[in-house]
């Protein structure tokens, strides 16, 4: 059974309070600079760099404010859930799929890599040499596979698939050690957030690439979970080809319906992925805020907190790349679709 840790959950409660999801979301309005935004986040250390320079400086900080938060939760813990772990190593997991980008970009310098302490096992200092990176960690089965040779601007979207699939079964099988109730929160949580990424990736690649059904389904991601008694984690995703991309009413019956852009007035409906994704991302915020107090005792309480704290992050990224480009914050929240 996982470990219990009142203090953790009782930590977690203040960094949510202070966060710019709950109450404080109403500040991020009416932004309209990058330095705006940086001296509403960092108010004490905010950066005086240059505008071509501030924004990766920005991101940078904004993603190790939030490391630096889900550690200082996991210091509560004498041995962390396997569950929890995983989740800060959710960081390790994209800063691999950055480092293939720079090599087979054949990048000279490493990019930004998080820093999640003793919960990193591969060793990126090695850059550019993948194998003595991977080697002897549970990435190594790729040097065998789709990186047993890199070469110049070739093809990733394999390789990230199977990244990101060993994330997630990582995650399933780690909800072994939950109690009987909280491996439902999770199990709950997991099979919407897989068949919702499914989704988003197949109304992408349908409405911006004309992929057909046969070409995308080998990019889902599907396998088994204990306890589900039927059915596909990629079902939704599948079913969704039935649907054609210019008519609303025809995607009733789809699980995931209410996700998609409405229809308007005299405008000729067309499926918008991009609402879809937003829309996604906001119903996996409040299904994180129902779970985070449904069992302060427990590793899914933790849990969606780092799940919180992720989304707090994509959320303040998205507002600076939008100020980047000259939109005010209003404008990015109305594109992300948040309700503040």
């Amino acid at each position: 059974m996982a470990e219990s840790c009142p203090y953790a959950y009782a930590k977690a409660c203040g960094i949510i309070g202070k966060s710019f999801i709950g109450k404080r979301m109403s500040s991020l309005h009416g932004l309209h600079t990058l330095n705006d935004l940086d001296r509403l986040i960092f108010p004490n250390n905010y950066s005086n760099l240059p505008l071509r320079e501030l924004l990766p400086d920005l991101e940078s900080r904004i993603t190790m404010r939030a490391v630096s938060r889900i550690l200082s939760i996991l210091e509560s813990y004498s041995n962390p859930p396997k569950l929890i772990e995983q989740m800060i190593r959710a960081y390790e997991y994209n800063d691999l799929k950055t480092v293939i980008h720079a090599i087979v970009a054949g990048k000279k310098e490493p990019p930004n890599i998080c820093n999640i302490g003793r919960f990193r096992t591969i060793n990126f200092k090695a850059f550019p040499d993948i194998k003595k990176m991977l080697e002897n960690t549970e990435f190594d089965f790729l040097l065998k596979d789709e990186l047993r040779t890199i070469s110049r601007n070739m093809d990733t979207v394999s390789v990230e698939k199977k990244i990101d699939e060993l994330f997630y079964q990582n995650l399933i099988k780690s909800l072994d050690q939950l109690s009987d109730e909280d491996h439902w929160v999770m199990q709950h949580f997991l099979v919407d957030e897989i068949s919702l990424h499914n989704c988003a990736w197949t109304l992408r690649l349908r409405s911006y690439y004309q992929k057909k059904e046969e070409e995308i389904k080998k990019f889902l991601m599907d396998f088994k979970v204990h306890g589900k008694k039927k059915g596909s984690l990629a079902a939704e995703a599948i079913q969704s080809f039935e649907y054609p991309l210019d008519s609303r009413y025809q995607w009733d019956n789809w699980k995931w319906e209410e996700l998609l852009n409405p229809e308007e007035p005299a405008v000729h409906w067309k499926l918008d992925p991009r609402y879809f994704q937003n829309a996604a991302s906001n119903y996996l915020l409040r299904l994180a805020y129902k779970f985070f107090r449904r069992n302060p005792m427990a590793a899914s309480a933790i849990f969606c907190f780092i799940k919180l704290i992720q989304i707090e992050e994509d959320i303040l990224t998205s507002i600076a790349e939008g100020l980047a480009l000259g939109m005010d914050s209003n404008a990015v929240f109305s594109l992300l679709e948040v309700k503040s």
